[in-house]
């Protein structure tokens, strides 16, 4: 799946109200380009023309400001569940004019805010005013004129010209087909406020938590900059306190991936702890990770992976379930291939020598109907079991529970004596793709 399929697929589940994504922190996606220029430019003619030749303009305005939730502490917070931390979520109690307008105005292009403040075309009513008795006229002359940079104040509003609303948008032809929105549809496992989660499926270029373009299963994005930043924080907080997870049978954050593996491991459960930082190989033409033995170097991170053997194969393979303390790039792929020394199947880039040595699994012909159909997007999630030369990665994220962070931000909004301790977990379990399937299948036969 290419890139700009992704876009079409992260456009087509978009509220309708947005016009950005944030993905694990990490991603965004603006709805507009620049094709829509001249109806931009056209706009602020004819908002010069108003400004010179009219006292009566008429005025678009927002809401006032009110704060909004600290992402980040929201996270922290999320990920230690202090029960003493009842008011421990910060609140940004100042913002920029024009950061407020674009939080309020998603559909309208930061080209065309920015020249609007440049043209100082934009008012403010100081909050301080607000609930004095005036007339009409009166109130007109206390509008101010605002800059972008100028601080808001809670209960500030922001005044902007009414035409800007009556701006033509160009429609958008995505060319998704119905089949193509109805598998779109069916990677939807869980859907709120706040985040989005799929079961992704190979080939997806992402980074959210760590899940690489091959692997497959459950993807956590968050929907506005909020809630992304929470996710991320959650994800960074618990990396930090690794060691602290150790030994404990109910963690905040849990993840659990499911991994075939060539070979099995020595022992049926336990942790690796093994530091991973990037290497040169190939002459300097290229890098991997790779375990670091001195683990004070700099450009070396530490990671934790539990694991468990839950069943092996007289044909030589193994089935592990991963939970990653971490989020270290590639850490279960290098961890499983140079400390358990049980590469991944389909992983060429930890374990190209083992596929080499590898033996081809033989199925008797009628066994091997893998069906060549393909789905939208030019998948075949049907290819690449080890019934195949070539298999692909079978490493799938099956298994994630994290806390609810839509009611978390629910629960902060709404009250000033919120206690996080009590938010409630989301659990999300994504079904093996096919060919993952099909090797599970053959392994337990």
């Amino acid at each position: 799946m290419t890139e700009p399929i992704f876009l079409r697929l992260i456009k087509l589940l978009l509220p309708a109200s947005s016009s950005t994504l944030h993905v694990g922190g990490t991603l965004r996606l603006s709805g507009f380009g620049s094709r829509h220029t001249r109806y931009y430019s056209s706009t602020l003619r004819s908002l010069n023309e108003v400004e010179g030749q009219r006292k009566d303009v008429k005025w678009l305005t927002l809401p006032p400001f009110t704060p909004t939730v600290n992402g980040a502490d929201l996270g922290k917070v999320l990920s230690d569940r202090r029960s003493e931390a009842k008011c421990g979520v910060g609140a940004t109690s100042t913002t920029t004019a024009l950061k407020w307008v674009l939080k309020c105005c998603p559909e309208l292009p930061r080209s065309l805010v920015q020249k609007l403040f440049r043209l100082r075309q934009v008012r403010r009513e100081s909050a301080a005013e607000e609930n004095e008795t005036i007339e009409t006229q009166e109130h007109k002359h206390r509008l101010k004129r605002v800059t972008a940079k100028d601080t808001l104040n809670l209960g500030d509003r922001i005044f902007l010209p009414a035409s800007v609303k009556e701006t033509p948008q160009e429609k958008h032809e995505c060319g998704i087909t119905a089949a193509e929105v109805n598998f779109i549809q069916s990677l939807v496992l869980h859907k709120d406020p706040a985040i989005l989660v799929l079961n992704k499926p190979p080939g997806l270029p992402v980074q959210v938590h760590r899940l690489d373009r091959d692997c497959t299963g459950i993807l956590v994005m968050g929907r506005t900059q909020t809630s992304a930043t929470a996710l991320h924080s959650i994800f960074r907080e618990k990396t930090f306190r690794a060691s602290d997870d150790i030994g404990k049978k109910r963690r905040i954050l849990q993840r659990r991936y499911l991994a075939l593996v060539i070979g099995c491991p020595r022992r049926p459960k336990g942790f690796v702890s093994a530091s991973l930082g990037k290497v040169v190989v190939n002459n300097g033409r290229s890098d991997r990770i790779a375990i670091i033995d001195n683990s004070s170097e700099l450009s070396s991170q530490h990671a934790i992976t539990e694991y468990r053997v839950i069943g092996s194969s007289p044909h030589g393979y193994s089935w592990l379930e991963l939970s990653p303390l971490t989020g270290r790039k590639h850490q279960l792929r290098v961890h499983c291939a140079e400390v358990l020394g049980t590469p991944i199947v389909g992983d060429y880039r930890y374990g190209l020598q083992a596929h080499r040595r590898w033996k081809h699994f033989d199925v008797p012909d009628e066994e091997d109907s893998n069906g060549d159909e393909e789905l939208p997007f030019g998948l075949n999630m049907n290819k690449g079991s080890i019934s195949e030369k070539q298999p692909r990665l079978h490493l799938h994220c099956k298994h994630i529970v994290l806390p609810n962070v839509s009611q978390a931000l629910q629960d902060v909004q709404s009250s000033s004596t919120h206690d996080l301790g009590n938010v409630e977990s989301l659990e999300f379990v994504a079904p093996l793709p096919p060919y993952m399937q099909r090797s599970w299948n053959l392994t337990k036969s």
